[in-house]
């Protein structure tokens, strides 16, 4: 797996009466390397999403290049959204085969139903889940296509938080057991530190980078609250703009 690469020159949406339309991005690179958990953290509205969106080709509108590997078109995106997103009219497992249906590999789903808890709902209907739950499933699709990068939108957002500390530790045990490039958005500086090798802040739009922070904590203490939280402020007592992000 090569290295992720953005470049983007300029995104802009447009306006009323703005001519040029409004600038959301503008001379944003980054590169990421084979992986890497990177977390992306910016005040709201400065244009994560949309990155993320650019990133995936669900946005095409932009000037610059991505690169996901060697072969951008080949390339395998698995994206999470704030949104579960799950088909109301099909069962957890039939959700997660929707995206196998060129290469059917039962024997991935049933690993990745096993590390996240979820085979006996396996038959389940997503209105019978938990949003929880339904988060949970919503990764297992993610991961099921075995993806070269690994989109996730705030993927924890609106859980309660011993709900959403459960999801991420079922996420960093199927992130090492499986290992992906991942892009992680989120405003929750302590999440942040908890998931991630980097920690990117970005600025509001039109976006920029205020700083990349590798995170030192080892992952065998990432579970510590006062470690996490130690580490905060440190960030805020180096990097006194990012208090303005988060």
């Amino acid at each position: 797996m090569s290295a992720i690469k953005i470049d983007i020159l300029n995104k802009r949406f447009p306006g009323v009466g703005e001519a040029t339309g409004h600038l959301v991005i503008e001379n944003l690179n980054l590169t990421i390397n084979p992986q890497e958990f990177v977390c992306l953290v910016g005040p709201s509205g400065c244009g994560k999403t949309t990155l993320l969106n650019i990133i995936a080709g669900l946005d095409t509108d932009f000037t610059g290049e991505i690169s996901v590997g060697q072969v951008t078109k080949k390339s395998k995106i698995g994206v999470v959204f704030q949104n579960p997103r799950l088909l109301a009219w099909r069962t957890v497992r039939q959700n997660i085969e929707l995206v196998q249906e060129r290469f059917q590999n039962a024997e991935l789903i049933d690993e990745l139903l096993d590390v996240m808890q979820l085979t006996v709902f396996q038959n389940v209907y997503p209105e019978r889940l938990s949003l929880g739950m339904s988060r949970r499933v919503a990764l297992i699709r993610a991961f099921a296509v075995n993806p070269d990068l690994l989109l996730m939108d705030e993927p924890f957002v609106s859980l309660d938080a011993p709900t959403a500390r459960q999801v991420r530790d079922l996420l960093l045990l199927l992130w090492e057991k499986r290992p992906h490039t991942v892009l992680f958005v989120t405003h929750d500086l302590r999440e942040a530190i908890a998931l991630a090798d980097r920690l990117v802040f970005l600025s509001a739009a039109p976006m920029g980078f205020v700083a990349d922070i590798k995170v030192s904590i080892p992952r065998t203490e990432r579970n510590n609250e006062q470690a996490i939280e130690e580490f905060r402020q440190q960030l805020m007592n180096e990097y006194p703009a990012i208090k303005q992000l988060i």
